[in-house]
């Protein structure tokens, strides 16, 4: 794992820690956000899959592991599969209360340090995978900061930031999504990490499609030629050329039950 996915997992873990105690269908006026931001992700959630996160069997391949989501309201259990490098088949299985990991099917004593890095690394994939979905969390602080134009297409921009309290040392930490303003669908993003050194990355979702009501996308991930944190100008400086990409995320043999 490399260091900006190390700093994505990391702000994505303080989304799981909040999520496995409560449900995501937040009533709006529980929600921490200006009117405008919060109507603009519900709207890119209807979209992307409304009701149908709420209650799912979702497996897919990513750089090979096997994934699966199975919801129903405010319970979840994430697993992940593979073979190490050993020739064991591993299984880790997250769910709202526990984490556990099976090697051939065996309960695994693993400490508790490294159970919260695995769940950490299952979650996140999950999560990210099933953007916008978990946008709607208690946890997230949306802000709308604007319109823009990207690719001649037009934009809304949405910030997200996490309350300091409870937030452990990732509260100053912030994302940004561009949502197409007559689509709603989520195109782009981008991420700042100010913990460990910093870091900050842009994606531009690819591929998109609707499996079994759900729309999926994959990404180009990027950084900037010039070192800096400001995302906000990310969308500008993809614009002017100035960005460089830097990898693909695919997610691959989608089903939804």
């Amino acid at each position: 794992m490399n260091k900006a996915q190390f700093l994505f997992f990391s702000l994505v873990w303080l989304i799981y820690s909040c999520e496995s105690k409560t449900e995501l269908t937040t009533p709006v006026s529980e929600r921490l956000g200006d009117p405008k931001s919060i109507a603009i992700i519900d709207q890119a959630i209807e979209k992307h899959g409304g009701d149908r996160y709420h209650k799912h069997r979702i497996e897919f391949d990513f750089r090979d592991r096997h994934y699966i989501s199975v919801r129903d309201a405010g319970d979840y259990q994430y697993e992940r599969i593979f073979i190490d490098s050993t020739g064991q088949e591993i299984r880790d299985v997250l769910t709202n209360n526990s984490f556990i990991r099976y090697t051939n099917g065996a309960k695994t004593d693993i400490t508790e340090e490294r159970a919260k890095a695995y769940s950490n690394s299952v979650n996140s994939v999950i999560y990210f995978a099933l953007l916008p979905y978990f946008l709607q969390d208690p946890a997230v602080r949306s802000s709308y900061v604007g319109s823009t134009t990207i690719e001649n297409k037009p934009y809304d921009k949405v910030k997200i930031t996490f309350g300091k309290d409870g937030g452990g040392k990732d509260f100053e930490d912030e994302f940004l999504y561009w949502f197409h303003q007559k689509e709603h669908t989520l195109d782009f993003l981008a991420y700042n990490y100010q913990t460990d050194g910093g870091g900050a990355r842009f994606r531009r979702a690819i591929n998109k499609r609707d499996i079994g009501g759900i729309l999926f996308a994959d990404y180009i991930n990027y950084k900037p030629t010039e070192e800096t944190m400001n995302i906000l100008m990310f969308d500008s400086l993809y614009s002017n050329a100035l960005m460089d990409s830097l990898s693909s995320i695919i997610s691959a043999n989608i089903v939804v039950k």
